[in-house]
């Protein structure tokens, strides 16, 4: 087991919060639709599902009931076409690097706290030079169907259970998987949520750009 960590952590979401992820995400799933003999759909009707668990996505898009167990197989098919092309249409958001930089100097630990299948999240961060900067990056491992606040304690239980510890995020799931634990989240607002989401959702603090990411974090630990 690991020992309590004295160092603040800091829990990532990763798609819309680090990452440009929708036109890889809108492709992956629009192959997978196309694949089912569904119609696509149009990229600003699917961006609004960036961010929940996929099986709810796809129970959604799909008219089909959550627990239908054949979304087990659509979605590891949206995952087997979606890590074929995601290194190459997922750009990090400018700033984000130095941001994660300035919390590492200050003395955080960064963790990934994803709904991402956590092999594809791992793949993604190490492909886009973003891994050496993380102490762990956590998700789903498939078959799993894990929500965000189940994320979000492996994602504690990854560092120990630190002493202070703050999520940032793009969508209401974020702040409820913080909830959960007792922790306050930052709202981004470069991502898929608006401000009224995020502020309905109880988001401690509101983020505008990459660039003040790191000082909105630190003032919440």
């Amino acid at each position: 087991m690991p020992g309590r960590t004295l160092a603040p952590a800091v829990l990532l979401d990763l798609d819309g919060t680090l990452v440009d992820s929708r036109a890889a995400i809108v492709a992956g799933v629009n192959q997978t639709l196309a694949a089912l003999g569904a119609a696509e759909r149009p990229a600003e009707s699917l961006h609004p599902f960036i961010g929940p668990p996929l099986h709810t996505t796809f129970a959604t898009l799909l008219g089909r009931h959550p627990d239908d167990t054949e979304l087990d197989a659509i979605v590891a098919d949206y995952r087997r076409r979606y890590g074929d092309l995601m290194l190459d249409h997922t750009p990090v958001f400018d700033g984000v690097p130095e941001a994660l930089d300035k919390l590492v100097d200050a003395g955080c630990v960064l963790v990934v706290a994803t709904s991402k299948a956590r092999p594809l999240a791992q793949r993604l961060v190490e492909g886009l030079g973003l891994g050496r900067r993380l102490t762990a990056v956590c998700g789903p491992v498939p078959p799993a169907r894990d929500d965000k606040a189940t994320t979000v304690g492996h994602a504690l239980e990854a560092v120990g259970g630190p002493a202070r510890a703050v999520m940032v995020g793009d969508r209401h799931h974020d702040v409820d998987g913080a909830r959960v634990h007792g922790l306050a989240c930052v709202g981004v607002l470069w991502g898929i949520g608006d401000a009224d989401e995020l502020t309905d959702a109880g988001a401690a603090s509101l983020c505008r750009t990459p660039q003040d990411l790191a000082d909105a974090a630190l003032a919440l630990l």
